[in-house]
């Protein structure tokens, strides 16, 4: 993910998440630690073949159709957001994303990656648990507003759950 893939990325965030939508700043924030060797976040986009995006470099790509974020600090990494567009649910595109955090957790040495997903959103919960992720605890009202309790998730050894795993078509 870039500066430029921002503005596409919020109308998917609030489409997605209307109440707890993440701000400009917040990816603005992020991305400011995504680049150079000092790096510990790693943000993606994936991108729907055709249409009109501009890519920043004056071409032309496709419309973006997913996205995902990892904060790493010491050997712990934090998936901080996974979406992908209503469309295209169901074509194995958020496990793809999901495998290139995996990657990236690898990269940035961490041995444990830890989430939050909504109690409620059991579609993620399956993905994550297919990943090897183990619920470990709940945090009451995690999301607001409407005081929806989030899981938590740990996955201990990133490596074991990339391996044979291929084919993304992602843009970072």
């Amino acid at each position: 993910m870039r500066w430029w893939d921002i503005e596409p990325v919020l109308e998917l965030e609030k489409d997605l998440f209307p109440e707890d939508a993440w701000s400009r700043g917040m990816f603005w924030s992020d991305l400011a630690h995504a680049r150079g060797p000092e790096a510990t976040r790693r943000y993606l986009v994936a991108v729907a073949p055709g249409g009109s995006r501009d890519d920043g470099a004056g071409g032309a790509a496709g419309r973006i159709v997913g996205y995902a974020g990892l904060a790493a600090a010491g050997d712990l990494a934090d998936v901080q957001t996974i979406a992908v567009a209503r469309d295209h649910w169901g074509t194995g595109l958020g496990g793809r994303l999901l495998t290139e955090l995996l990657r990236a957790a690898t990269s940035f040495e961490c041995a444990e990656v830890m989430l939050e997903c909504r109690i409620d959103n059991i579609r993620a919960q399956k993905l994550y648990e297919r990943f090897g992720f183990e619920a470990i605890g709940f945090r009451r009202g995690y999301y607001q507003p409407g005081n929806v309790d989030a899981l938590v998730m740990r996955l201990t050894d990133p490596t074991t759950s990339v391996a044979g795993t291929q084919g993304t078509e992602t843009h970072g």
